[in-house]
């Protein structure tokens, strides 16, 4: 009480002191990270032109909200494209004076459904009408101030877009595929070369009889900086400790729950004697016995058989009423179900094609009328082939959310779906194929099947660690960072018995790790300015605990030793080789080289270079197109193939007869180009651009 009173009296003193701390930490924190500076204000620039953090921001709040699902690092880096797109797009479009009139917007917003379809707009004949869109929109601006200002940030979207389509269209008017084109890819698919070949593979030579060094990779890499550039990232390894439960703690648990299928005696403080409790199947209110004793509450619904647990399905769906079934494990989770009651028919599996008309759904043009008659063809279809029925509906459907499961609905309950087609459903035997008529339009609906259902009353109790498991993990966790904080992190967990996990290349805007998810805090650390290399740290979440090392810094611009050693290692290596095999090419002819090498003389036929894959070696480009340079009965010098050194001797080149005209691969050629134009384009400005991303010093 004495102390108590002390504190009392100095209570005044004590939140002084600890607002002070406060203070102190925070304007610590701020001039630490380099607060009140401008630079704060921008998130990133491209060719100069900043990108506001406020704005983004907002954005990448607004896109989390309208994504479900999304995350926050996802949500920013779609934001971060499209900023960059839009800055790059616009100094485009300035430079060559692009811009949508007038009369170009209101084209574009006569061919959006939600205007074109819209009654306010339409005239007597039904035909979009500009002065009624004009006057609405001017009665928004001079009474709807709010309205208003959400228009103009329309407006502004449509006029974007518009824009862009035009710069596109332009781009792909200039792309011209000439009927030479097309003649040369007709040449490529199907002109043929046969030729001899002797081929030595590089396996031939064992890996650790050719010496590549780091030196010899970063070089190479240096010399091909377009081939490996990469933006600034970390080298992390990390070591993952699974806080889960024991042997011993699935074993108390599964006693636990035993324990609760028969009944038991407890002491009642109130009456001071002992009473029994029955236990699960003798419990008189299940519900409340399950909410009582369970981590899952208690649920009424009834379950198709198909989506029971699959381990149990066969026992659980076959229990009698009252009967109990368990222990069982199932998700994690120790179960015991009681079978409360089954239903027949309870759920069902259906399909539809829907035939929408206008003014139900955007873009349907037709009328009433023409849905119904056109609905009505689709059921004599369907009634007279029944299997047909998916065909029918993938490409006749207006329902976009079923199209490709051929108008399938699986698991429909009761009340689901719209009250006629619902009803259609459940009052009709399997097989029945009818029309009904809803709010979206006319259905052909086919009953594909129906299921019976069970109730069950189900207890389930997470497995989960023990106190003292979770201890143990804990302890050992944080011996690995303490031991590994000044030894060879490798060396350390292999003492341990544990698994080191690389993570080469890992961005700023990454949010996962190789093999786990959500670790943006990871990233934050190894990208820290504070973090050097070889530091290691703990991080702790509900799943376990990570040991993680920051193994290297990468801010040269292109990509990191390991990364390299990947891809630039196998192509040096296969040069070394090839030289070694080369010295045991000898010879002018592929028959003497085949008696030097050791290696046979094979055939390849019928080749193309569309396809230049040569049977039991695979693809190789460069040997094929010096098959078809060389000249029937030509022998090649040594050549260095993808998997092996060659020499070949083309025997006939076979030129595929002429066609008419090459139509079909010009027009092919055109779509393929044109398709790819707006990907390219983008790509193009931005290899070209000056982008600096601050994003990393946001978060």
């Amino acid at each position: 009480m004495a102390v108590l009173s002390k504190i009392r009296q100095r209570s005044i003193l004590l939140i002084g002191v600890i607002g002070f701390c406060l203070l102190a930490f925070v304007i610590g924190d701020v001039i630490q990270s380099g607060g009140f500076r401008q630079s704060t204000r921008n998130v990133g620039s491209v060719n100069g032109v900043d990108i506001s953090a406020q704005d983004f921001l907002q954005k990448v709040s607004m896109a989390e909200k309208n994504s479900q699902g999304m995350s926050n690092t996802q949500a920013s880096n779609g934001v971060w494209e499209q900023e960059v797109k839009q800055i790059l797009l616009d100094a485009e479009f300035e430079k060559i004076g692009l811009k949508i009139g007038k009369e170009q917007m209101i084209n574009v917003i006569k061919q959006n459904p939600n205007f074109a379809q819209d009654p306010r707009f339409l005239n007597a004949a039904g035909q979009f009408d500009v002065n009624k869109f004009n006057e609405f929109v001017a009665s928004i601006k001079s009474s709807q101030p709010d309205q208003w200002n959400n228009w103009l940030a329309y407006e502004k979207q449509l006029q974007q877009m518009a824009t862009e389509q035009m710069y596109y269209t332009m781009i792909k008017a200039g792309l011209v595929t000439t009927k030479s084109d097309g003649k040369f890819a007709y040449e490529r698919e199907n002109d043929k070369v046969n030729f001899d070949y002797v081929a030595v593979p590089y396996t031939t030579i064992n890996d650790d009889e050719v010496k590549v060094s780091d030196s010899e990779i970063l070089d190479y890499v240096k010399k091909n900086p377009k081939k490996y550039k990469s933006e600034n990232s970390r080298e992390i390894e990390y070591v993952f400790f699974e806080n889960k439960p024991s042997k011993e703690d699935e074993d108390e648990m599964k006693k636990t729950i035993e324990g609760l299928l028969s009944g038991r005696v407890v002491y009642n403080d109130k009456t001071g004697t002992n009473d029994t409790l029955p236990g699960f199947k003798g419990a008189k209110n299940v519900e409340e016995f399950v909410n009582a004793n369970s981590d899952i509450k208690y649920d009424s619904s009834y379950v198709a058989k198909k989506d029971l647990p699959l381990e149990n399905q066969e026992q659980l769906f076959n229990l009698s009423t009252g009967e109990v079934f368990g222990p069982y494990i199932h998700n994690g989770y120790y179960c015991l179900s009681k079978m409360m009651g089954r239903k027949g028919g309870a759920t069902a599996k259906a399909s539809h094609i829907l035939l929408s008309y206008a003014g139900k759904m955007p873009g349907i043009t037709r009328t009433k009328e023409e849905a119904k008659a056109k609905a009505e063809e689709l059921l004599k279809q369907a009634q007279a082939n029944p299997s047909s029925f998916a065909m029918l509906a993938m490409t006749n459907t207006d329902d976009p959310g079923s199209k490709q499961t051929g108008g399938m609905y699986d698991n429909i309950q009761p009340g689901q779906m719209v009250k006629t087609f619902n009803d259609f459903v459940f009052n009709n035997p399997v097989g029945k194929i009818g029309m009904v008529e809803t709010e979206y339009g006319f259905h052909v609906i086919k009953v594909d099947d129906k299921y019976d259902a069970v109730r069950l009353a189900t207890i389930a109790q997470k497995i989960e660690p023990s106190e003292a498991t979770a201890d143990a993990i804990y302890v050992k966790a944080t011996k690995l960072e303490a031991e590994a904080a000044d030894k060879d992190f490798d060396k350390v967990a292999k003492e341990m018995g544990l698994t080191v996990v690389p993570a080469m290349n890992v961005k700023a805007t990454d949010e996962s790790l190789p093999g786990l998810q959500n670790q943006r805090q990871i990233v934050l650390w190894a990208f820290g300015k504070d973090t050097k290399e070889g530091a290691v740290k703990k991080f702790d979440n509900l799943e376990g605990h990570i040991i993680a090392k920051l193994k290297g810094k990468n801010e040269t611009g292109l990509i990191s030793l390991e990364e390299a050693k990947q891809t630039v290692l196998p192509i040096l290596r296969n040069q070394k080789k090839a030289e070694k095999i080369k010295a045991k090419m000898q010879g002018a002819t592929l028959e003497a080289v085949s008696q030097k090498s050791g290696a046979a003389v094979n055939v390849a036929s019928n080749v193309t270079i569309d396809n230049p894959s040569i049977p039991n070696i695979g693809q190789e480009p460069k040997v094929v197109g010096t098959a078809f340079g060389l000249g029937n009965g030509k022998t090649s010098k040594l050549i260095e193939g993808q998997m092996a050194v060659f020499m070949i001797r083309t025997k006939d080149v076979v030129k595929a007869p002429a066609l008419p005209n090459y139509a079909t691969y010009t027009a092919k050629i055109k779509t393929q180009t044109q398709g790819a134009s707006s990907y390219r384009v983008i790509a193009a400005l931005k290899a070209a651009a000056k982008i600096e991303d601050n994003r990393a010093a946001l978060q």
